[in-house]
């Protein structure tokens, strides 16, 4: 546990987080899911392919929200995507992922830089996302990937259940909210029961996440966008913690860029409504929507930790944190443990 101010970490297992927080605090959730997005396939020289859906888009390019009613006979959408192994496919071909009634068709609609697709996917019965179910592959984080095939094996079938929070409900990530797989259902209750409230916003993540910092200057940077919606119900909860001078605390870094985004669009309130993000933390931004945060441990140079660099003010103070979560052999990165980052006494 790591408090912004003077005060020396502390130590303990996640299932106490109750004994940190502030009171009544409200805890805020990212109640994204995480889409089987990743689509494989044979092209017709018989060379593998593969696709990584990352956002619907409509005529006009516009993201849409996803959605899983499909026509009665069978569905037709646009979606961007990250493609692998296209070659020379060229614009307006027809690829195939799986077999029989649940085949996928996916045309070739558009190029971008960086293996950027744009696809049109059309099926027969039933919405794309029970399609996707059947033939698709929930995407892992490249290193745990890593390790399944080194293992002998894909991604282990647990991981379309231990791969999701478990408020998960609003399909559209290509990666987890990481922070929130520590949350039980029974610990859930717990906190609910000491007074504490939850609260839930969606940001869909998508694969930027996992995109490094390269530029000299981080500011250089470009965000991949990312789609949110913070429910009427949220906002009142936070404008009503803000009123009773209770604390708000984002599980995970995607709430705090939810929340912030929104904050700025709204001259500092969080007001609910539909919209999206590029916004990059950085250390010497302020935060408008967010007293404490949960977060993991992230890998070096990601925006995530330069993220939680900025939430605390002293980016030294962070490294020496790290330094000592592997001195004491604490797990990193998305199946990893946890930190609890609290408020400034007297700052809720």
């Amino acid at each position: 546990m790591r408090r912004r101010g003077d005060s020396p970490n502390e130590h303990a297992h996640f299932r106490d987080i109750g004994r940190f927080l502030p009171p009544r605090s409200l805890l805020v959730v990212n109640d994204t899911r995480v889409m089987a997005a990743r689509l494989r396939g044979r092209k017709a020289t018989g060379g593998g392919f593969e696709l990584l859906l990352t956002r619907p888009v409509a005529a006009g390019g516009a993201a849409q929200q996803v959605s899983d009613a499909g026509f009665e006979a069978g569905f037709d959408e646009t979606w961007e995507a990250l493609g692998r192994s296209l070659g020379n496919v060229a614009l307006g071909s027809t690829l195939e992922i799986g077999t029989g009634p649940e085949t996928v068709r996916a045309t070739l609609v558009e190029r971008g830089a960086d293996g950027n697709v744009t696809v049109r996917l059309r099926g027969e019965g039933g919405p794309l996302l029970a399609r996707l179910e059947a033939v698709g592959e929930v995407p892992l984080p490249p290193y745990i990937e890593a390790a399944r095939r080194e293992a002998g094996g894909a991604p282990d079938v647990d991981d379309r259940a231990r791969y999701q929070t478990v408020y998960a409900d609003a399909p559209g990530a290509v990666a987890a909210p990481t922070a929130g797989l520590h949350f039980t259902p029974g610990l859930l209750d717990a906190l609910a029961a000491a007074g504490h409230e939850v609260a839930r916003v969606t940001l869909h993540v998508g694969p930027g996440t996992f995109r490094p910092v390269k530029a000299t200057d981080p500011r250089a940077h470009e965000m991949d966008e990312e789609r949110y919606v913070i429910p009427e119900a949220t906002a009142e909860a936070i404008a009503r913690a803000r009123a009773e001078h209770r604390s708000v605390i984002a599980v995970g870094t995607t709430v705090v860029r939810t929340l912030e985004a929104a904050a700025r669009e709204g001259g500092g309130q969080v007001k609910a409504g539909e919209g999206a993000t590029r916004l990059f933390i950085l250390p010497g931004d302020r935060f408008a929507a967010v007293d404490g945060l949960i977060t993991n441990f992230h890998l070096p140079e990601s925006t995530l930790l330069m993220l939680v660099c900025a939430f605390v003010g002293e980016r030294e103070r962070v490294l020496a944190t790290y330094r000592e979560a592997v001195e004491k052999r604490y797990r990193f990165y998305s199946y990893g443990d946890a930190m609890f980052i609290q408020p400034e006494r007297g700052a809720a």
